[in-house]
C-alpha cells in the first residue's frame, strides 16, 4: 500500500513537470518579429476628429412676446412642460407650456389695484355731485335774494335819496356776489371734471394693463409656427433646456425646427493640427449610429480663434464641415467621425510610422541585419513618407528583433544627407520672408512640394505617376 502511494506521488510530479515545461517552452517564432514592405503610391494626410451634426438653418420657435414681458416686468420664466426632444410636430400643434405663476400673481395684484381705483373713482363721484349741488344751491338762494333785492329797489323810488342810494348799493352788493358765486361754480365744474378724468385715466390704464396680462397668459402656451422636428435650444454650458430651465425675456428662445435636409458637422480640431487645415477642404463623415455610413463633405469654416476644451488644458479650433447630400437618416447632435483631407501626394515611398526609429539626429530602420539610415518626410496618423534610403518593395522590420539595437548603421551618403539639411534651412527662411510678393500660402506649398520629392531610388523615379482629387478619394 505504501508503494503504491509512492507510484501515485512519483506519476503526479511528473505530470506537473510536463505541464510546466509544456507552457514555458520557447516558442518556435520568439526572436523572430513581423516585417513589411516598402509601398509606392498616393499618400494620403488627414486630420481625424469627432464632431456632431447640426442643422444649417433652423426656425426658432419663441416664447412669450419680449415686449410684454419687459411690460410686465418679467425678466425671466421657466418652462413647465414641453414636448419631447425630436417629435414632428404639425403646424399649430403644442410644443410647451410657460411656468405662468409670476403672471397670475401680476394679476391678481392688479385686480386689487382697479378694485381700489374702482372704489376711488366712485368716491370721487359722490363728492363732486355733492360739491356741485351744493354750488348750484347756494346759486338758486343768491337768484331769489337779488330779485328780493330788485324789489326792494323798485319800491324804493318814494323813499328819500338817502334810503334810495343804500337800498342801491345793497342791491349792487348782491349782484356782484351772485356773479362771482357762478365763475366760482364753473372753476368748480372744470375741477371736478379734471379730478373724474385723473381718476379715469388711472383705472383705464390699470384696466389696459390687466387687459395686456391676459392676453400675455394665453402666449404662455407655446406652438410650433409650421411643420418640422422640435429640438431643444442649448444654453450657454451646451445643456439642453428642457423641463424646468429658465428663458430670460432678452432671448426667449423656447425650441427650434431644424431644416433637416442641409446639416452640418460642427467638430472641434487641437491647435497641433489647426495649421493643416484651412477653408474648402474636402471631407469625408462617418456617422457612428450607422458605422458604414458615409458622406462627402467640405470644410466652409474655420475658427480664428481657439478655445479651452473643458476639464483639460488643451486648445482647440472650431471647424464647420458641411455635408454633402441629404439622407432621412441624418439627425441633429448624431456623433461623427471627420476626416478632412488636409494633402494629397502622389508618386512617393511610405512605410508604416512604427518602423521608422530615431537616435540624435539620425532616422534609420531595421532592415536586413542592419540599421538602414533614411530620410523621413510628411506624415500621417499610420504611416510615414520615405525620401532617401529605401526602394519600393524593400522588407523592413515592424518590431525589432531581438539583438537588433546591436546592429551596426548603414549611413546614406553625407552628400545627400547635407543636401536635405540645405532645402530644410532654405524653407525655414521662407517662413519669415516674403520673396517677389509671394505670399505665405504659396510658400508653404512650395515647402510642402519639396519635402515629398520622390526618391526611392531607380524604382521609385521609373513608376509612372498619377494625380487624383481629394474627391476621387471621397
Amino acid at each position: 500500500m505504501k508503494r503504491k502511494n509512492i507510484l501515485i506521488l512519483l506519476g503526479s510530479i511528473l505530470v506537473l513537470i510536463l505541464v510546466t515545461w509544456y507552457f514555458t517552452k520557447p516558442s518556435d517564432q520568439q526572436g523572430q518579429s513581423i516585417k513589411t514592405t516598402v509601398k509606392y503610391g498616393q499618400f494620403i494626410i488627414d486630420v481625424t476628429t469627432t464632431g456632431e451634426l447640426e442643422a444649417r438653418s433652423s426656425q426658432k420657435i419663441q416664447g412669450p412676446n419680449p415686449m410684454k414681458l419687459r411690460n410686465a416686468r418679467i425678466w425671466q420664466y421657466r418652462i413647465e412642460n414641453i414636448i419631447a426632444d425630436g417629435t414632428v410636430v404639425d403646424s399649430g400643434q403644442w410644443v410647451a407650456t410657460i411656468d405662468r405663476s409670476d403672471l397670475e400673481n401680476k394679476i391678481k395684484d392688479q385686480e386689487l389695484d382697479i378694485e381700489k381705483l374702482q372704489t376711488q373713482f366712485l368716491q370721487k363721484q359722490l363728492d363732486t355731485t355733492m360739491t356741485l349741488r351744493s354750488a348750484r344751491d347756494e346759486l338758486i338762494n343768491l337768484k331769489f335774494s337779488l330779485e328780493e333785492k330788485q324789489i326792494v329797489v323798485e319800491q324804493s323810488i318814494y323813499e328819500p335819496p338817502a334810503t334810495q342810494r343804500q337800498v342801491k348799493l345793497d342791491y349792487d352788493k348782491t349782484m356782484r356776489t351772485y356773479n362771482q358765486s357762478i365763475k366760482n361754480y364753473q372753476l368748480k365744474l372744470r375741477k371736478a371734471d379734471a379730478d373724474m378724468r385723473e381718476v379715469q385715466a388711472n383705472l383705464s390704464k390699470a384696466q389696459n394693463k390687466m387687459d395686456e396680462f391676459n392676453d400675455l397668459l394665453g402666449d404662455f402656451v407655446i406652438k410650433a409656427p409650421k411643420p418640422g422636428m422640435v429640438t431643444y435650444k442649448k444654453g450657454w454650458d451646451g445643456q439642453k433646456q428642457g423641463v424646468g430651465a429658465q428663458i430670460s425675456a432678452w432671448d426667449n428662445v423656447v425650441a427650434t425646427l431644424p431644416d433637416l435636409s442641409a446639416m452640418n458637422s460642427k467638430t472641434y480640431v487641437n491647435e497641433i493640427d489647426i495649421s493643416k487645415v484651412s477653408k474648402g477642404q474636402q471631407a469625408e463623415i462617418e456617422i457612428d449610429a450607422f458605422p458604414g455610413k458615409k458622406f462627402g463633405g467640405k470644410v466652409f469654416e474655420v475658427a480664428n480663434m481657439g478655445e479651452q476644451m473643458k476639464n483639460s488644458n488643451a486648445k482647440v479650433f472650431e471647424v464647420v464641415i458641411y455635408v454633402d447630400g441629404f439622407d432621412s437618416i441624418l439627425r441633429p447632435s448624431m456623433t461623427t467621425k471627420n476626416r478632412i483631407i488636409t494633402n494629397i501626394i502622389d508618386s512617393v515611398l511610405f512605410v508604416p510610422i512604427e518602423c521608422v526609429s530615431s537616435n540624435d539626429s539620425i532616422s534609420f530602420v531595421y532592415y536586413h541585419g542592419m540599421k538602414k539610415q533614411v530620410v523621413p518626410g510628411l506624415s500621417n496618423e499610420t504611416s510615414i513618407i520615405i525620401l532617401e534610403g529605401l526602394e519600393e518593395g524593400d522588407e523592413i522590420y515592424l518590431v525589432p528583433p531581438s539583438g537588433a539595437n546591436d546592429w551596426d548603421i548603414d549611413f546614406l551618403d553625407k552628400a545627400i544627407t547635407e543636401k536635405y539639411k540645405k532645402e530644410e534651412t532654405s524653407l525655414e527662411k521662407t517662413d519669415t520672408l516674403m520673396i517677389d510678393g509671394t505670399s505665405k500660402e504659396d510658400i508653404d506649398q512650395g515647402k510642402e512640394g519639396l519635402k515629398v520629392k520622390t526618391r526611392g531610388g531607380k524604382k521609385g523615379q521609373d513608376k509612372k505617376k498619377k494625380s487624383m482629387s481629394p474627391t476621387d478619394i471621397l
